[in-house]
């Protein structure tokens, strides 16, 4: 085994994820297939990510989906998004609209600070030393 191909991450709506993880983050849409019944298979991931983790956007489907939306992680940041330009990514998605919960925090593996999806899902936006 080499990587983890995807994460499943569970939205409301298939368009409105695709809208903001491909305009507010600058994510590349990898795939979008009909599935049938209301069903699609929404692949999305960093740009130049081809050997790396892609996101699986899946629709809530009940109840018990849809009340995980935004929280699949407890509250925690369970995302991390790393760049290699920090001031120049965190300035074009804040001006995407993106929020961040923090200022910049300059820690000894690098800058960090952590912003929300349109979900409410934590996520650290990350330049590594």
């Amino acid at each position: 085994m080499s990587f983890i191909a995807l994460v499943s991450l569970v939205v409301r709506d298939y368009d409105e994820a695709i809208a903001f993880y491909t305009g507010a983050l600058g994510f590349e849409l990898v795939e979008d297939t009909d599935r049938g019944n209301s069903s699609r298979w929404v692949v999305v991931r960093p740009p130049g990510g081809t050997g790396g983790t892609g996101l699986l956007l899946a629709r809530a489907k009940d109840d018990t989906e849809r009340a995980s939306v935004g929280a699949q992680t407890g509250g925690r940041v369970g995302f991390f998004l790393h760049t290699d330009d920090f001031a120049r990514d965190r300035a074009r998605m804040s001006a995407a609209g993106v929020r961040f919960l923090e200022e910049p925090r300059y820690e000894p593996y690098g800058t960090v600070a952590v912003f929300e999806d349109l979900y409410g899902n934590k996520w650290d936006l990350l330049e590594p030393q």
